[in-house]
């Protein structure tokens, strides 16, 4: 229930109930103004054509029964008008009253929904810099923008704070990392490497390149958190083909099939974190398939959302897990230590990149093995 219907019933109950106690008020002052008095009904004398009846005479008696009987009459049928009258009067002024409080309800509301739709705004475009800026009255609600104003400039500086130290973390990570696999590799490459460097070189740079995919997806995860502000329209068909060229040479080393069904899906958002998005998909349909397996892609339009389907063949994919393989750092089938498989994030930037673009991801097991995965992405309605 809104607080304007909320406000309005109040009126309306309230004007009901103090109708009813005056209704009631004036039913038993009325009643006790017609009951029986003994100096209009009982007089000494009745006068009639001229000829005045004394009390106790038979034509006074008559007089006097006949004018009980109007008496009483008269009293039925003027407390039934008043009841009547009274409770159709109430019932309208409550109706009026109910209607008066929803407009007095719009009149007092419409500054809280001027602060709510310019709410919604800094929500949907997620622009921290914009404010509500109320120009009312100094009272309880110019109070609430200026709190609300004064979050979002906090919450401002914090993205802001957060985006720097992700920049910063991303380079003081990775150039260790870099410099690391550099003098693995001069090492392992020297002419009088013997084959236990050689081995053991071979293991840290597996070792160094499953730290580097794990520091790349926190960073990615760390990114796909914050706010899309810069919405531009792409076709989610087009990002699909650039992946999948780029995936199908370790598709053929692993000897997994892929086919496309590629139709146009207009979006809007930033393609480059959907880029990545898709990218995680597919590599995942790719790493955890098997030999001659096979991976479908499909992109498409419906209605207001664009479609992006990838599924895969594999292991069986109990229903329980479904949910549980969105969580950062967890794997199917207790596969953590084979590094080729990625670090256990793919699936958890996804599910965040999807909802910074106010999208949707459903996961779904295969019948036959495997996982049928569902993003769902709002359309660009600009497009034709």
């Amino acid at each position: 229930m809104t607080v304007r219907l909320r406000f309005a019933l109040a009126c309306a109950g309230v004007f009901f109930v103090l109708g009813g106690l005056l209704l009631t008020g004036v039913y038993f002052i009325v009643r006790q103004n017609l009951e029986y008095r003994a100096d209009l009904v009982t007089p000494p004398n009745i006068n009639v054509d001229f000829r005045r009846f004394s009390r106790y005479d038979d034509y006074y008696e008559v007089a006097r029964s006949r004018v009980l009987q109007v008496r009483t009459v008269y009293q039925r049928d003027t407390l039934s008008s008043v009841r009547t009258i009274g409770a159709l009067a109430v019932l309208g002024a409550t109706a009026a009253a109910f209607a008066l409080g929803w407009r007095g309800a719009g009149w007092v509301l419409r500054p809280v929904k001027s602060v709510t739709e310019t709410a919604r705004r800094v929500a949907q475009s997620h622009d921290l810099t914009d404010r509500i800026d109320y120009e009312g009255p100094s009272d309880e609600l110019k109070e609430l923008t200026g709190i609300f104003d004064t979050m979002l400039g906090r919450l401002a500086r914090s993205f802001d704070s957060q985006r720097r130290f992700v920049a910063n973390a991303s380079h003081e990570l990775r150039t260790p990392l870099t410099i690391n696999r550099t003098l693995v590799d001069v090492a392992v490459r020297r002419p009088d490497a013997t084959d236990d460097v050689k081995r053991l070189g071979e293991s840290l740079l597996l070792v160094n390149a499953r730290n580097e995919r794990l520091i790349d997806g926190l960073l990615a995860l760390a990114e796909g958190e914050q706010a899309v502000l810069d919405r531009r329209p792409f076709d989610l068909t087009d990002v699909a083909e650039h992946v999948l060229d780029q995936a199908a040479a370790e598709a053929a080393g692993r000897d997994v099939t892929i086919h496309r069904l590629l139709d146009s899906a207009p979006t809007t958002g930033e393609a480059v974190l959907v880029e990545r998005l898709v990218q995680n998909l597919v590599e995942n349909a790719i790493r955890h398939n098997q030999p001659k397996g096979e991976v479908w892609v499909t992109t498409r339009r419906r209605a207001e959302q664009v479609e992006l389907v990838v599924a895969n063949t594999g292991l069986h994919v109990p229903p329980y897990e479904i949910e549980t393989i969105f969580e950062p750092f967890r794997r199917l089938h207790g596969d953590r230590l084979r590094s080729d498989r990625g670090s256990g994030l793919g699936l958890s930037i996804v599910r965040v990149i999807t909802e910074a673009h106010r999208g949707t991801v459903v996961a779904r097991p295969r019948d036959e093995g495997g996982l049928t995965i569902t993003i769902e992405l709002p359309v660009d309605r600009s497009a034709a």
